[in-house]
């Protein structure tokens, strides 16, 4: 719906506001966040990308970094220039990303609480007979003796050590019963 006569104003200029200023934080603000905060906080902003990755020991472009040999042609030892090293200024951002790179791998994937009560009651009330477990009131998703093996089979993957010391806590239950 268009407006009504006379009712739009004029854009006065702003004298008091610092374009230069105005325009950096836009530039910072539209360059794309580095997630990886080793090189993050080594960044420069007055510099290129491919002068900050140089002064960090890393490569813009790897296929360069890492020339593939060519096999066809085989070049004479005087043809072959070697390139001087660019200079690393920044050796400390490579050397933490060596030391994140080796530290082991966290285990992202594990079972839920509700499983693991689940396999365990299972098994504390009927042991190996999966059949009795597929009939059993706490089944509440009406798995199929396959799927519950299944289910305890990832169980005993997961937590081997726990499993074992589950196991025989039942044998010792199963010796003073009797």
């Amino acid at each position: 719906m268009p407006k009504a006569k006379g009712k739009t104003r004029r854009q006065k200029f702003g004298y008091n506001v610092n374009r230069k200023r105005l325009n950096r934080n836009a530039r910072r603000k539209a360059a794309p966040r580095i997630e990886c905060s080793h090189i993050r906080h080594a960044w420069d902003q007055t510099k290129s990308v491919r002068q900050n990755l140089t002064e960090m020991g890393l490569a813009m472009d790897p296929n360069r970094a890492v020339p593939l040999l060519k096999r066809k042609v085989k070049a004479m030892e005087v043809d072959v220039e070697e390139r001087p090293k660019e200079l690393v200024r920044k050796p400390y951002v490579l050397n933490d990303l060596e030391a994140e790179a080796s530290l082991p791998e966290k285990k992202g994937n594990t079972l839920s609480r509700d499983l693991i009560d689940y396999v365990r009651y299972m098994v504390e009330n009927h042991g190996e007979n999966y059949k009795a477990m597929a009939r059993d009131e706490k089944n509440y998703y009406q798995d199929t003796p396959k799927q519950i093996r299944n289910k305890i089979n990832v169980y005993k993957r997961f937590y081997p050590a726990e499993w074992q010391a589950f196991t025989d806590s039942l044998q010792k239950n199963k010796m003073e019963v009797e």
